[in-house]
C-alpha cells in the first residue's frame, strides 16, 4: 500500500495524463490517456486478483506503475527515442525499463521510491520478454494487454478510425460484442484458468481468440496509414526535441546525472505530449508577428 501511494503521488504519475495512450493529443474529452488506461488495468487486474485470492495491494502498485516510464506520444515516442539511441549512441529504450530507473533514480531529486523488490520486478516485466516473478505481476502483465486492446477498440470507433461492424466474427462471437462482454468473457477465462495454478493464463480457445482480435487491431489502428502518419510526425518531434538538447545541454534542468546522453533521455522521456509540442514550437519554428 506504501509503494502504491508513493507511486500516486509522483510527478512521473501526473504527467500520464498528458501522455498519448493510441491517439495523439486528443481534441475530446473522452479519450482515454496513459493514466486513465492505468486506472482501468488497476481496476481489472485487482478484481481478478480478488477472485484468485492473490494479494491487491501488490497487484494494484504494479498496474500503478507499469507504465510510468512511458514517453511522450506513446509507443511512437518510444520507437524514436529506441532508434536515435540505438544509431547513435549504442543504447536501447524500453519504457519497463526507463520505469524501472524513474522510481529507483530519476523521483525524489535522485533518491527514488524505495519500492519493494516484487513491485519493481513487476514494473520491469509487464512487457518485454521477462516474466513477473510473481502471480500478482503476471496478472497485470495480461490484463494490461485486455484493457487496451478493449478500451483501444471503443476509442478507435469513437475516431472513426474503425466501425464496430468491422470487429473480426469469429473473434467477435466468441469473446463478445461489446466492450463489458469481453472483459466479462476475458476476466472470467483468466480465473477459471489460473485457479490452483503457478501461473496466470487463459484457456486455449479464448487465448486464441484474443491474440487474432488483438493483431486485427495492430493491423488496422495501431499500425494503420493514420497511424503511421501522426507515429512519424511525434517521432520527428522527439528526435528533434533529443538532437537540440543534446547539443544545448545547459538547458536541461539540474541532474545529479553526469552522463549527458543519459541526462537527455531523462528529460524527453518524461515529458507530456503538450509540452514536448510546445517546446518543438517555440523552439524550431518562427514566432508569429515578429517578422
Amino acid at each position: 500500500m506504501r509503494d502504491r501511494d508513493r507511486l500516486l503521488h509522483t510527478n512521473a504519475f501526473r504527467r500520464l495524463k498528458h501522455k498519448t495512450q493510441v491517439f495523439i493529443s486528443p481534441r475530446g474529452d473522452h479519450y482515454r490517456t496513459r493514466m486513465t488506461h492505468t486506472l482501468e488495468v488497476s481496476a481489472l487486474a485487482r478484481t481478478v486478483a480478488r477472485a484468485l485470492a492473490l494479494n491487491e495491494d501488490l497487484v494494484e502498485a504494479i498496474a500503478i506503475g507499469h507504465d510510468i516510464g512511458h514517453a511522450p506520444f506513446g509507443h511512437a515516442g518510444e520507437h524514436a527515442l529506441d532508434a536515435i539511441l540505438s544509431k547513435q549512441h549504442g543504447r536501447r529504450f524500453r519504457h519497463n525499463e526507463h520505469g524501472v530507473r524513474v522510481v529507483e533514480v530519476l523521483e525524489r531529486d535522485g533518491k527514488g521510491l524505495n519500492l519493494t523488490r516484487q513491485v519493481v520486478d513487476g514494473i520491469r516485466n509487464h512487457s518485454g520478454s521477462g516474466r513477473p516473478e510473481t502471480l500478482e505481476g503476471q496478472t497485470v502483465r495480461l490484463l494490461d494487454r485486455i484493457a487496451y486492446i478493449n478500451h483501444d477498440i471503443e476509442d478507435a470507433v469513437r475516431a472513426g478510425a474503425l466501425k464496430a461492424g468491422e470487429l473480426p466474427e469469429d473473434e467477435i462471437a466468441v469473446l463478445g460484442a461489446t466492450g463489458s462482454m469481453r472483459l466479462n468473457t476475458l476476466m472470467q477465462d483468466i480465473v477459471a484458468s489460473s485457479a490452483d495454478r503457478d501461473e496466470i493464463r487463459q484457456s486455449d480457445e479464448i487465448g486464441r481468440a484474443f491474440m487474432r482480435l488483438r493483431k486485427f487491431m495492430f493491423d488496422r489502428v495501431y499500425l494503420g496509414p493514420a497511424a503511421r502518419a501522426e507515429a512519424e510526425r511525434a517521432a520527428r518531434v522527439v528526435t528533434s526535441l533529443f538532437e537540440w538538447f543534446l547539443e544545448h545541454p545547459e538547458q536541461l534542468p539540474p541532474s545529479p546525472e553526469a552522463d549527458p546522453v543519459a541526462r537527455v533521455t531523462d528529460h524527453v522521456a518524461g515529458m507530456t505530449d503538450r509540452y514536448a509540442m510546445r517546446l518543438y514550437r517555440s523552439t524550431f519554428m518562427p514566432t508569429e508577428g515578429l517578422l
